[in-house]
């Protein structure tokens, strides 16, 4: 009897009345127990194995394409439902366009209709308040898919309890160049309005050692007879304070080149050296998302393949899965949960000694 035989018979069983009802049952309760723990923020899925699951039941490629958009619909109702706030999908790689055509194709064609009953039927976000974004190169999207794409992300923009991140086409790579790409050209653009200048001249030297509360005023004293008086900028005339921007001041050769006469008149550009993990943060295409706490990736594959290489942290617990994706559900999902709940129930038991230690 064959795998794809005993698949079907199984499927027939599980999808009649009275077993839909247990799983359900079941389902309610297992997500109500790992709920009384601490939950995840944010959980990231590769969603890998679908062509071999394919090949494995002799159905065609595409067909396991579209058996794994299945099984993220049942992903995003356990995992929403049991408190997960973001959840972020490798839906497509950059990489996947040297694929054949014919496959590449079926997928832009597989993204653009299940999109569509989003939109259509989009009862499951709107339940948990998720808001759908698709992030990666938009360029690269057929026009008729960035189409449907635009009103999924339209018609459910107004939802702020959860997310969907859909990685569509998406490499980490390609995210971090774009966001440094965009970090450069803010730093290399004049502020407007400018911001007060930072300013290295001898007053301002003399302002911040003065400032500081020293006990020696024999170095203070010295430090007042031996130091010019200097003539003070317009910047320097006022409370001193010290902002993150740099100023090109008349008078020197690079205010010369771009025409500077007066400090009004003068570039004024971010400091560079302002420039935070923070920074590069906010230009990322999750911005304003938490950190990933649990990465997932099914198919016994145990690689990255260059997914949110940026949002994994030294907290990240990583699970390679053996099961294909067309395969993973609720039963897969709850051994995740419960090991990273077992983690952080360890993790604060072992940072409390710390604490009181530093006492």
């Amino acid at each position: 009897m064959s795998d794809l035989y005993l698949s079907h018979i199984r499927n027939w069983i599980l999808s009649s009345p009275p077993a839909e009802w247990i799983s359900h049952q079941l389902h309610e309760l297992a997500i109500g127990a790992v709920r009384q723990g601490p939950i995840p923020k944010h959980i990231a899925f590769v969603m890998d194995g679908n062509r071999r699951f394919a090949r494995n039941h002799k159905i065609e490629t595409i067909e396991g394409h579209h058996l794994g958009f299945e099984a993220l619909a049942r992903v995003l109702e356990f995992c929403y439902k049991s408190g997960v706030e973001v959840i972020t999908v490798y839906a497509f790689s950059i990489e996947n366009f040297q694929r054949p055509k014919y496959e590449v194709d079926g997928l832009m064609e597989l993204a653009k209709v299940k999109l569509e009953q989003i939109i259509q039927h989009g009862q499951l976000l709107e339940r948990y308040g998720a808001t759908v974004r698709v992030l990666g190169q938009r360029d690269l999207i057929r026009a008729d898919v960035l189409e449907v794409v635009d009103r999924a992300i339209e018609v459910t923009k107004d939802n702020n309890r959860a997310a969907l991140n859909i990685c569509f086409p998406y490499t980490s790579r390609e995210e971090i160049t774009r966001s440094i790409r965009t970090t450069v050209e803010e730093f290399s653009s004049p502020q407007h309005p400018p911001q007060p200048s930072t300013t290295f001249s001898q007053t301002r030297i003399k302002q911040k050692i003065l400032s500081k509360k020293l006990d020696k005023p024999e170095v203070l004293s010295t430090i007042r007879e031996s130091s010019p008086a200097p003539s003070i900028t317009r910047s320097e005339e006022h409370d001193g304070s010290v902002s993150s921007t740099t100023t090109l001041h008349p008078g020197s050769p690079t205010s010369r080149s771009t025409g500077g006469g007066d400090l009004a008149g003068s570039t004024v550009l971010p400091n560079p050296e302002s420039i935070t993990a923070e920074t590069l943060d906010s230009h990322m295409y999750t911005a304003g998302d938490p950190p990933v706490d649990i990465l997932i990736r099914t198919s016994g594959v145990d690689r990255f393949s260059d997914f949110v290489l940026w949002q994994i942290h030294q907290n990240t617990q990583v699970f390679f899965l053996k099961c294909f994706w067309p395969e993973f559900d609720l039963w897969h999902y709850l051994p995740v949960l419960l090991e990273w709940q077992w983690r952080q129930k360890q993790k604060a038991m072992n940072e409390k000694p710390r604490k009181r230690k530093q006492r």
